[in-house]
């Protein structure tokens, strides 16, 4: 079987150069992971003492976040590398602070991952959530290097509960210990027969947590809030925008809607402001705009929704019409502020504990939508009650990193 997942990967590594002609971000994958090796020999001497996290993406990215942050602290004389399976990742954190290298994973041929170890030698790997490179994983086997999941979720759907998944099961062998973020997760990787594993929490709850304590000021928010009722609509599509759109159209006058779309492509925001009839103002205009006197302000850029929510008085939060589904919902949980979102999150697991204690509202149509929204808006006693249950949701779940750093030696 591991014969038939290396002649995969060979394939797909053909297969994606083809493909690369024809998809911009196809492109930056296979582009992106060419100089790899010379920048690992330019950046890591053999006499540097290192340590490996590796991210799918952008999500896992921030969920490993407090984790790195912490080792970094512990191991300051050691360079920390990071690396991304996807561009969505790679090209958005490329320049981050906390590494002092960040690059594409190679792919996972047997090759790249002798090459890749032999370059980085790492001292401690932690890989966050999930992706399993079995030739990267088998390596750091033979290596025996300290190998650690963090965040992780287990489901049945994975290979490892398969009948035909041996060669899976038998990779999760080189973990040293696994870091799961809930009880069922722990009872299906010791069904398999691994005692190595705590439930340790999401560290996406510290992350997202520490942004309180971080500057959330953004002075052109609060004057084109100018203290009114303000709905935020984070990380929207074009099936959450054509629901809104038509609330935001029959809204009162002194509600007022941030709206900061997943695609900021410019026919995809005048598609959007097309279908808004109040006054709208886009964030590339906002130097020569009276933002008070706007309804809603549309943000056609990135890296501005986690200070934008500090402002919000209800939070929209997007993807739930699409698949894979919702986007992040703990950012506006912790600053205590109801959420709404599509239906499709069963695949998210703080989603469904934050719909199931009543923080988070599902809807499924425009009704529900504007009964729900007009009832935050008007029911103050049934806004606070949601309100503090998405507080204290973050509050309740954070310190799964110190669990992480209390037993990485």
């Amino acid at each position: 079987m591991l014969f038939l997942y290396n002649l995969v990967v060979y394939l797909a590594t053909f297969f994606l150069k083809i493909v690369s002609l024809f998809s911009p971000k196809i492109k930056l994958f296979t582009e992106g992971r060419k100089n790899v090796f010379t920048i690992l020999e330019e950046k890591i001497k053999p006499t540097d003492r290192t340590i490996w996290f590796h991210a799918a993406s952008l999500g896992e990215y921030e969920q490993g976040l407090p984790v790195i942050e912490k080792i970094k602290e512990k191991y300051p004389s050691h360079k920390i590398i990071v690396t991304f399976f996807s561009p969505s990742g790679y090209e958005v954190r490329k320049n981050n602070t906390v590494a002092d290298v960040t690059l594409y994973l190679p792919l996972d041929t047997k090759s790249n991952a002798k090459r890749f170890l032999k370059l980085a030698h790492p001292e401690l790997v932690f890989f966050i959530k999930y992706e399993f490179w079995l030739n990267y994983l088998k390596e750091l086997k033979e290596n025996k290097t300290p190998t650690y999941l963090v965040s992780g979720i287990f489901r049945d759907s994975q290979m490892f509960f398969k009948w035909y998944g041996g060669f899976y099961r038998e990779a999760l062998k080189t973990f040293t210990y696994f870091f799961v973020q809930n009880q069922s997760s722990k009872e299906k990787i010791e069904a398999l027969g691994f005692h190595n594993v705590i439930v340790s929490g999401d560290t996406r709850f510290d992350r997202v947590n520490a942004i309180l304590e971080r500057d959330n000021t953004l002075d052109f928010i609060e004057n084109f809030k100018n203290n009114q009722t303000t709905i935020v609509i984070g990380s929207s599509w074009p099936k959450d925008e054509a629901l809104l759109a038509e609330y935001i159209n029959q809204a009162p006058e002194n509600v007022k809607f941030i709206i900061a779309p997943h695609n900021i492509k410019a026919d995809q925001i005048a598609s959007l402001t097309a279908q808004i009839t109040k006054s709208a103002v886009l964030y590339s205009e906002k130097e020569n705009s009276d933002l008070p006197t706007y309804n809603v302000f549309i943000i056609d850029t990135i890296g501005l929704l986690t200070k934008i929510y500090s402002y919000g008085t209800i939070a929209y939060v997007g993807g739930g019409f699409g698949n894979p589904g919702i986007h992040n919902i703990l950012e506006p949980a912790t600053f205590g502020i109801p959420i709404v979102i599509g239906p499709n999150y069963a695949n998210f697991a703080e989603a469904v504990q934050l719909v199931t204690l009543g923080g988070c509202t599902v809807i499924n149509n425009k009704e529900e939508l504007k009964q729900n929204l007009d009832r935050l808006i008007s029911d103050e006693t049934y806004y606070k009650e949601k309100a503090q249950i998405c507080k204290s949701f973050i509050q309740d779940n954070k310190g799964a990193t110190n669990s992480v750093m209390e037993i990485v030696s």
